[in-house]
């Protein structure tokens, strides 16, 4: 009896007494546990996170400047005694000056950006930050699309459904790009756009 109880403890204790890292053991701690409630975002290299790209770009720059400067000169030579019939009229010297200067500029420019982009952790830092890094390229035809995204994202900054916002990832870098037929026509200054270069040389306004 004492054989057979000691023969089943050791086979429901002898699995929990495995190293972790045993081949054939059903854990693995570098994957973590997995189930309905495990982790689902990114925290280790290898993980993918989505990234929602939103970028607002508002620039404003004004700039006045006011100048302005008045000189008067009133100057009468009442007496020449060195040569007294040098002059029957003594000269006299009368001037007025007057500067002025106005000047405004203003600047501004917007654009908005959005899409949204898988990136995977290609590194993480030793304070738990991750470098993340994604690109994403579309081909229709002979035309190509590139989107391209890398940064470094707190962990804490990851939401729930494994999303963080771009305005949150430091040292972010967006690559958006075509090339095509398309992508060149519609550049101002494109490849195929000769005719419109020299219009453009010879009316530049």
């Amino acid at each position: 009896m004492t054989l057979i109880a000691s023969t089943m403890v050791c086979a429901l204790l002898g699995p929990l007494a495995w190293p972790q890292g045993r081949p054939g053991s059903i854990y693995d701690p570098e994957r973590g546990p997995v189930g309905l409630i495990a982790e689902k975002t990114a925290f280790r290299k290898g993980d993918l996170v989505t990234v929602v790209i939103q970028e607002n770009q508002l620039v404003q720059n004004a700039e006045s400047s006011d100048l302005s400067r008045a000189t008067n000169l009133n100057y009468k030579l009442n007496l020449f005694d060195i040569k007294p019939n040098a002059f029957n009229t003594l000269p006299k010297v009368d001037a007025d000056s007057t500067d002025g200067f106005i000047g405004q500029a203003k600047y501004q420019k917007s654009g908005a950006f959005e899409a949204r982009l898988a990136a995977i952790v290609i590194d993480k830092l030793p304070n738990g930050n991750m470098v993340v890094s994604g690109r994403r390229e579309i081909r229709i035809d002979d035309e190509t699309k590139i989107l391209e995204f890398t940064g470094v994202v707190r962990r804490y900054d990851i939401r729930a459904d494994n999303t963080v916002q771009s305005e949150l990832v430091a040292d972010a870098k967006v690559l958006y790009r075509g090339s095509g037929p398309m992508s060149e026509h519609t550049k101002r200054y494109g490849l195929g756009s000769y005719v419109h270069r020299a219009i453009a040389w010879l009316w530049p306004f």
